[in-house]
């Protein structure tokens, strides 16, 4: 879909609250569709109108896309409703043309640049939009931050668990609004689910079962030509410098420790934020992981199939596993029949949820309303939406910098106890590995950078 054919709900206030009352109308149904139970739905229409409008025509955001592939097209396809997207910049020249195209406005396309340093020179461009490779997140954001320019960040918020800390530092000395992706916050069965098992629904809290698909294992891989148009060094960054392989760039960069964390970091980053919404702990002390198939050598080298274990300070474990359709590694089938998903069990009951569905072990657990006084969380329908009344507001959103640290974090955790295959004790205020095998795992707090594409490469 063109940017164009979407609704301008700032430039046309009758269209607006038509277009919104059509939205409730929406959000009812396909959450009534989904089990989230009727008090909750109540609770989700009285937040939706309490919802600030959106800016007018003459003080919308110039809006910057830095990562022109699918997902950065969706991200700033959503972001146009608020604001308007004068540049796109990619090191691919055939993708930013290709964004250029898509995000076009009776057409008028925007500015295209191959070098995201070049947009945050710009006057015009308020927003950025970061849907880069996961190894460019920290920079794009840091150098947004140092020129005071508001970011919608894709999850995970980083490359390593020390970059997060030099992006927290960034956002708040230059005083910008962050927003991570991991958008499953402004799902309302997500928050529901967290608010029940928050209040004790299912009795105490015991463990958090989370399952994510598998990543890919293949190889070895052969190098081929660096298409015409792609800055291959450019999009290597602070990564080792390597022969282009297609295997490693654009969509399967993930499965490349140098890039990414697998599935870990990938799903890993949606669900783990939600049980550590859930469970109301920053982190965990232990974290211990078994690799149930290798990497092939020369192929993908992060890991495609794993269990991984973390215990709370309370005594909470989370267990998250990977799934395959076929389960050709042994991998665990999950109880309600998904690929992903998130199961809370408690001492009286479980609950189940994932994108599609809410469950519980009696459904009587759902459909009682909290009492007066409960715990209740932060409240988000829309998360471009959310990010974009921060914007205007300057209050934090509902996963600002610092919960997309926290949630990166425990998928960098779980990413390292593979690497090293040990089980590690994590000092979460000091944020880094103490006592047996520290030493080796602390060495992947952080990861070289190759020059230029150090953090002096943003000033």
């Amino acid at each position: 879909m063109n940017v164009k054919d979407l609704p301008n709900r700032a430039s046309d206030p009758a269209s607006f609250h038509i277009s919104r009352r059509s939205f409730l109308t929406r959000c009812t149904a396909a959450a009534a569709l989904a089990g989230v139970p009727a008090w909750f739905i109540e609770q989700e229409l009285a937040a939706a109108e309490s919802f600030r409008r959106p800016l007018s025509p003459n003080d919308r955001p110039g809006i910057a896309l830095v990562g022109c592939g699918g997902m950065g097209k969706r991200d700033a396809g959503a972001a146009a409703s608020w604001g308007d997207v004068v540049a796109v910049c990619d090191v691919d020249a055939a993708r930013a043309a290709e964004a250029a195209e898509v995000l076009a406005v009776d057409g008028r396309k925007p500015a295209i640049f191959s070098d995201f340093r070049r947009v945050m020179e710009l006057p015009e461009v308020h927003v950025i939009v970061n849907a880069t490779p996961d190894h460019w997140h920290t920079l794009v954001n840091i150098a947004a931050a140092r020129a005071r320019k508001d970011v919608y960040a894709e999850k995970p918020l980083t490359l390593t668990i020390d970059e997060g800390r030099h992006v927290v530092q960034a956002v708040r000395k230059h005083d910008v609004i962050l927003q991570t992706g991991t958008q499953q916050r402004s799902t309302p069965r997500f928050r529901v689910a967290c608010e029940l098992v928050r209040n004790g629904r299912i009795g105490k809290l015991k463990q958090a079962r989370v399952w994510v698909p598998a990543g890919l294992r293949d190889g070895p891989f052969g190098p081929s030509p660096v298409p015409d148009g792609l800055n291959w060094d450019f999009w290597l960054g602070q990564a080792p410098k390597v022969d282009y392989l297609k295997q490693r760039c654009h969509t399967s960069f993930r499965f490349w420790y140098d890039y990414s964390g697998g599935t870990m970091t990938d799903w890993g980053a949606h669900h783990n934020d939600i049980a550590y919404w859930a469970i109301g702990l920053i982190a965990p002390n232990e974290i211990e992981s078994k690799a149930l198939t290798e990497p092939i050598p020369g192929g993908y080298t992060a890991h495609s199939d794993y269990r991984v274990s973390y215990i709370y300070p309370n005594a909470v474990r989370l267990e998250l596993s990977t799934t395959r359709d076929d389960n050709p590694s042994g991998g665990i089938v999950n109880p309600a029949g998904q690929r992903n998903g998130i199961r809370f069990e408690g001492t009286t009951g479980w609950i189940w949820v994932n994108r599609n569905e809410i469950k519980a072990s009696d459904p009587d657990l759902l459909k009682a309303p909290l009492p007066e006084g409960a715990i209740k969380l932060n409240n988000s329908v829309n998360h471009m939406g959310n990010f974009f009344d921060c914007v205007q507001s300057r209050a934090q959103p509902i996963c600002d910098v610092e919960v997309g640290h926290c949630s990166a974090t425990m998928c960098h955790l779980g990413a390292i106890a593979l690497r090293t295959g040990r089980k590690l004790r994590w000092d979460a205020i000091a944020e880094k590995f103490v006592g047996r095998h520290a030493r080796v795992a602390n060495a992947h707090l952080a990861r070289e950078m190759r020059k230029p594409y150090t953090y002096d490469f943003v000033g």
